[in-house]
C-alpha cells in the first residue's frame, strides 16, 4: 500500500507529493512541483512516474491534472544563476520548499522523491523511487518536468543555436558542440564541470 494512503487512513490530510526537474542539465532552471490529489481523484489510477512517459503522455496528463478540481498543483522554479550560487542540492531543496508553499491548501505531510527532505512546517517523508509509487509524486513528476520543457523551449527563441528545445539542456553531444562552437549562454550552470571544463571556440 502506498504511504499516502496509510497516511489517509490515519487521518493524516492533506497530503502532497513533491518531485523535481533538472538537477543533471546543463542549462536552465530546476523546477519542482507539489500536488495533492484528492482521495476520490480519478487521476489516481492514471499518473505514472513522468520518466517512463512519452512526451505526448506527459502533457495530456498535465493538462488533465492542471484542469482537474480534484487536484491542487503548486510549482517553483529555480533559475541557473541562483544554482551557481547555491548549488544544485540547495537549489532543489528551495525549490520544493516554494512548491510546497505555492500549494492553495496547506497539506499536513509532504512525501518527497529521493532520500532528503526540505525544511517545511509539516510533517515529511523522504521516498527513494517514490515517483513509481505514490500517486501525488507521480502528479508532481509530470508537471515538474512538462513545466520544464516548455520553459526550455520558450528559452531556445531567446538563446538560439544551443538546441534547447531538443535536449532541454541536459549534456548531449549536440550540446556539448553548441557551448564549444558559442560558449556559454547566460542560463548556462557556470558551476558545472560540463560547463566550464570545454574549451570554448569562440
Amino acid at each position: 500500500m502506498p504511504l499516502e494512503e496509510e497516511l489517509i487512513a490515519q487521518g493524516i490530510w492533506p497530503v502532497c507529493g513533491v518531485d523535481e526537474a533538472g538537477r543533471g542539465p546543463l542549462a536552465g532552471p530546476v523546477v519542482a512541483a507539489a500536488a495533492v490529489l484528492n482521495p476520490g481523484c480519478s487521476l489516481r489510477g492514471m499518473v505514472r512516474d513522468s520518466k517512463v512517459l512519452s512526451a505526448s503522455q506527459r502533457e495530456s496528463l498535465f493538462e488533465l491534472l492542471m484542469a482537474d478540481t480534484d487536484v491542487c498543483v503548486g510549482v517553483a522554479v529555480v533559475d541557473a544563476q541562483t544554482i551557481d550560487e547555491i548549488n544544485i542540492f540547495q537549489a532543489t531543496m528551495l525549490a520544493m520548499r516554494l512548491a510546497v508553499a505555492d500549494l492553495k491548501v496547506m497539506p499536513r505531510h509532504a512525501l518527497i522523491d529521493g532520500n532528503h527532505c526540505p525544511e517545511l512546517i509539516c510533517g515529511s517523508t523522504a521516498i527513494i523511487g517514490g515517483d513509481a509509487t505514490e500517486p501525488c509524486i507521480s502528479a508532481a513528476s509530470i508537471v515538474a518536468k512538462v513545466t520544464r520543457d516548455r520553459l526550455m523551449t520558450t528559452l531556445d527563441v531567446t538563446y538560439p543555436g544551443y538546441g534547447f528545445a531538443r535536449h532541454k539542456g541536459y549534456p548531449t553531444r549536440a550540446h556539448q558542440e553548441a557551448i564549444r562552437v558559442l560558449g556559454p549562454c547566460a542560463i548556462h550552470r557556470r558551476s558545472y564541470k560540463g560547463v566550464t571544463q570545454l574549451e570554448w571556440i569562440s
